[in-house]
């Protein structure tokens, strides 16, 4: 996929471009069934599918002090986008002067003038210009006049609730990662570096890789079933996200003890996947304890595996 920073880094003519327009944080079903009708345009147009997205977001410029959080970082997205067959990827940089385009602006300078589109494929309530004057029915005047066609696609459905980036990252806060996977349609994931902690779960019998936590949506506290990526290699695990109320911490921190694994990975890159929400934190009475609890975690997180790999081959 190729990706072009800004309308200017455009230094060849796209093919017949059908494209669309959004954040797309999470990359989710409802996402990747919009990007699947793209590239159907694409395929009847003979052209190629373009994303069109921003960098930075529009609120944090918009609305800086509004609390805002992603489910994914902008580099992840541009992977996962990439994931899902697109040719080429425009990513806006987004500031005021931008902000301040017009709908026809945009229309006749961006998509018409530099990107050349032949179809604009959006979800059913797509807004765009300047206070959001422009929608799906100015839209399509303008593509009755300039020849590109229009096409929307209604929110997605599954088990009676709308996918969409809101409700996943409700449910990513509240821990309920099982059903935001499923909405994502994929594994929700967190990637980061492995830093020196306490060493306390080596004391505890049960040593772990502590994670430094990048500034993404994080799940609820509590102790998660997971997957975890190091050096292109999968691994089983069970994680910590919490406060370790046992023993008074004020940092939040991810320890994650991967399964059949006993390496040092200081400093490397690593992929936690969470899989499913085991139970919440809480202070035990003494260290006898919490390593029962511990020993508890591993084996339900082990059956959780289990079962997940023999579904996929059944």
């Amino acid at each position: 996929m190729e990706v072009f920073r800004g309308i200017e880094a455009i230094q060849r003519k796209l093919r017949n471009p059908a494209i669309t327009i959004g954040n797309f944080d999470g990359v989710h079903r409802g996402h990747q069934f919009l990007f699947q009708k793209v590239k159907h345009w694409a395929g009847e147009l003979n052209g190629e599918s373009v994303v069109m997205t921003f960098d930075p977001h529009p609120t944090e410029v918009l609305f800086p002090e509004k609390p805002l959080s992603f489910i994914t970082s902008h580099q992840q997205k541009l992977e996962l986008i990439a994931g899902c067959g697109i040719d080429v990827t425009l990513v806006i940089p987004f500031d005021h002067q931008f902000s301040r385009m017009s709908a026809r602006e945009f229309v006749e300078s961006v998509l018409v003038e530099s990107i050349g589109v032949k179809a604009v494929i959006v979800g059913y309530d797509y807004r765009f210009g300047h206070s959001r004057e422009g929608d799906i029915s100015f839209l399509k005047t303008m593509g009755e006049r300039h020849g590109f066609k229009v096409d929307t696609v209604s929110g997605i459905k599954m088990n009676d609730t709308t996918v969409s980036s809101t409700v996943i990252r409700q449910l990513i806060q509240h821990g309920n990662v099982k059903e935001a996977n499923s909405l994502l349609g994929r594994l929700f994931e967190v990637q980061g570096t492995v830093v020196p902690g306490h060493r306390r779960g080596i004391t505890l019998g049960f040593p772990t890789a502590n994670i430094c936590m990048p500034a993404l949506t994080p799940p609820r506290t509590g102790v998660y079933v997971v997957q975890a990526e190091v050096d292109g290699r999968v691994f089983g695990g069970a994680a910590n996200l919490g406060y370790n109320p046992t023993f008074g911490d004020s940092d939040l921190s991810l320890e994650v003890h991967l399964f059949d694994f006993d390496e040092n990975i200081y400093g490397k890159p690593i992929t936690v996947r969470f899989i499913d929400r085991l139970r919440d934190e809480r202070r035990f009475a003494s260290m006898e304890d919490l390593v029962e609890q511990i020993g508890c975690d591993v084996i339900e997180a082990k059956r959780i595996l289990a079962a997940m790999k023999g579904s996929r081959s059944a």
